[in-house]
Parts: C-alpha cells; structure tokens; sequence
C-alpha cells in the first residue's frame, strides 16, 4: 500500500487575508429587475460583484476610506432599459436609460444615521442600479471588455456612495485617479483616455 503524500495547503498572503477580513463584513444585497434569459446568462458573478466591490472599499485607498465604519451594507440592482430609463427620469429628470445610477443612503427625517464628518461613513452606504443591457452596448463602442466595464462601473458607483463625484474638473480628478488605482490593483488599464483633452470624452463610462 502506498501512501499519498498529501501538501499543506498555502499560508494566505497577506492581501488574501485583509480581503477575507472585508468580506466577512460587507452585506452586499444583489438584486436583478425585469431582465430576460439570455440578458441573466451574460451579467457578472456575484463573487466578482463582491470582489469589486471590496476593492473600491479598501480603507487604504483615501482618508475618507479610512473613516468608514464597518460592517458596511449597500445594494446593487442590475436592470433592464426601461426601468433604468424610469429612474433616471424619476430622480434625475433625463430621458432614457443610463449606465449606472448611485442612490446614498439617506436616512428618514428624523432619524440620526450617525453620519457625519467626525462620525464616519455611516455602514448604510446606499443602492446602485446598472443597467445591464446598456453596460453590453457601452464595452462593444469603447472597445473595452464587458467584464472591464462592469468593474469600471461597480468602484465608480461605490466611490459615489463615498461622496466623490465628477461634476467638476477639480472633483474629477482625485476621483478619476482612485478608480484607475483600484482598477490597476484588479488587473484592468485605466478605464481613461490617457491623452485626451475633451472633458465629457474622458469620462466615457
């Protein structure tokens, strides 16, 4: 009889370890709207929702990062054209479907979320809602994979959740530069134009 030698399984880095860590204490609640067969075949894993998630959350990534209370819970609700289209309409006044919607928590009047410069990032960060068909059509004219997309997409949602934004240059630019780290540290280029001066063609997401 001849004995199997079985191989210790290897120590997690470090890196494995800190994402465990995270992950055992986000509540990400995933949610798909009136989509049909072939649009549920296509969307992404929810381990990789997760993951990119996780890394657009990473404490190390900004002193605002750094303020987030954990456990942390948001929503990601992936959607068809017209519902998308109905929101947007609803809270933005825009005609038509887009590709992501960032809804932060707020709570009802009243009630104190704890939210606040000296509190913290509160650990309700809030909802997004990504229109699935609409992040298809996007990836093939930019040429980008869709799964690159949909990362693209998933930090630049969570970062909103955060407080960044990119209504102007000055906002954009720690934005635009945290979602191209994130990005890197996942194995994707630079969702950007690297050289390219036009102000809405580099925020092509």
């Amino acid at each position: 009889m001849t004995a199997t030698k079985v191989s210790k399984p290897a120590a997690p880095t470090e890196a494995q370890a800190r994402e465990d860590r995270s992950a055992s204490r986000l509540f990400l609640d995933l949610q798909q709207g009136p989509l049909d067969a072939q649009q549920r075949a296509v969307l992404p894993a929810a381990a990789d929702l997760q993951r990119w998630t996780l890394a657009a959350l990473d404490p190390r990534r900004s002193p605002r990062h750094a303020r987030i209370h954990w456990p942390v819970e948001l929503t990601i609700r992936i959607t068809d054209e017209a519902e998308s289209a109905a929101l947007n309409q609803r809270y933005r006044g825009r005609s038509g479907p887009t590709n992501i919607l960032s809804f932060p928590f707020e709570p009802p009047p009243g009630l104190d979320s704890g939210q606040s410069v000296d509190a913290g990032i509160n650990a309700l960060l809030g909802d997004l809602v990504i229109c699935a068909p609409l992040v298809r059509r996007e990836a093939a004219d930019q040429g980008k994979t869709e799964t690159a997309h949909w990362a693209h997409l998933v930090v630049h949602g969570v970062l909103h959740l955060l407080g960044f934004d990119h209504l102007t240059a000055a906002e954009a630019a720690p934005m635009e530069a945290l979602e191209i780290t994130i990005l890197a540290a996942l194995g994707f280029s630079t969702p950007y134009e690297v050289n390219d001066d036009a102000h809405d063609e580099r925020r092509r997401i």
